[in-house]
């Protein structure tokens, strides 16, 4: 019994951090001036922005519920810690109080500027031709099956096939909030190993796949002059259905003076593809601010470093033997198939701590 009293006493302390670390007060407030958009006359015409109001509102809801509960069932837990007769409730107990403390405590590290967006995430296949369109598609179905398993809503904005198989690139917003804060340290070089599918001889086969993730941005962040913008629609070249290649529905948009190309062409509307298009834009112009502001701190520190297409940040072996292993990290499974089908928490938990305590 004395090691259960001492387990909720560092349930206590663990909590107590957190609530020091959150103001009740700002998020009750955040919480009614949602709940006073949701009362408007026309929240709902634009489906995208309700739903939008509508998620950010539900998870602060969560967090304050999820605070208030467990104030009430660790004061609880103290008082039962004397009686004998309760340990093994106490113990379930316990267990159940620590799993919603690693997951708040996991979501309080993500306070960083934009951590609360929704992200766009595209995969872009590297050198290596269909091997590596192929890596990249397998890459593109994980990201889906990981959003899909925690029930994540997204939507796929851009699909670029490859000529034989698999990807050039693919793109897909995820609608939640704190995804960006989530799946950022994705973003880096993936490397496959395995024997090649696509030759007789079965050859072990190295591939490389680009992940890129971007918070979208809100278009009052970022200011774009009309006159800036280069619009042209051509016909889409995506697995939109059989309809959508008989009309122009893609979208490309340009930024003249930065030179940004982005598309957009899933969707069977122009006006939708032009939309997402806007929105890949904005972030891209975001991710070269940063970029700009990065680079002048590394000159005026004096270490300007040269800019690569990327870092190796995983490695997924599949032949000779069965293994996924973060660089960064030293997290590792031979678990592949569940990793593939979007088991990524114990990866991207371990990544977001380290982006956020060191």
């Amino acid at each position: 019994m004395e090691e259960v009293q001492k387990k909720v006493k560092d349930l206590q302390n663990r909590f107590k951090k957190i609530s020091d670390q959150t103001d009740l007060d700002k998020l009750r407030g955040d919480i009614r001036q949602l709940e006073a958009q949701t009362m408007k006359e026309d929240f709902w015409n634009d489906q995208k922005e309700s739903s939008s109001v509508s998620r950010k509102l539900s998870d602060k809801q969560k967090t304050l519920s999820t605070l208030e509960s467990l104030e009430t069932r660790i004061s609880n837990a103290l008082e039962i810690s004397e009686e004998v007769s309760m340990e093994e409730e106490l113990k379930k107990e316990t267990k159940e109080l620590e799993e919603i403390l690693d997951k708040l405590e996991l979501k309080l590290f993500l306070s960083n500027p934009h951590d609360e967006s929704e992200a766009i995430v595209s995969v872009h296949s590297g050198a290596g031709g269909v091997e590596a369109m192929d890596w990249a598609a397998m890459l593109a179905r994980m990201y889906q099956r990981y959003c899909e398993k925690k029930d994540w809503k997204f939507e796929i904005t851009d699909e670029m096939l490859g000529d034989e198989a698999g990807y050039k690139t693919f793109s897909m917003i995820v609608h939640e909030p704190y995804a960006y804060g989530y799946l950022k340290g994705e973003r880096g070089t993936h490397r496959l190993v395995r024997q090649s599918p696509f030759n007789a001889d079965k050859l072990r086969q190295t591939s490389f796949a680009l992940v890129e993730v971007l918070p979208v941005i809100e278009s009052s962040e970022i200011a774009v002059d009309e006159k800036d913008i280069e619009f042209d629609a051509f016909r889409s070249g995506g697995a939109g259905g059989q309809n959508v290649n008989k009309v122009s529905t893609a979208v490309r948009v340009k930024h003249k003076p930065s030179g940004l190309t982005v598309t957009a062409q899933t969707e069977r509307s122009q006006l939708q593809n032009r939309e997402s298009a806007m929105k890949l834009l904005l972030s891209k112009l975001w991710e070269k601010q940063q970029g700009e502001k990065e680079q002048l701190t590394k000159q005026l520190k004096g270490t300007a470093t040269q800019a690569s297409w990327g870092t190796q940040i995983r490695s997924y072996v599949l032949h000779p033997y069965h293994m996924v292993k973060d660089l960064r990290t030293e997290i590792e499974t031979s678990d592949t198939n569940a990793v593939l089908d979007g088991d990524l928490d114990k990866f991207i938990e371990a990544e977001t701590k380290v982006q956020n305590t060191g």
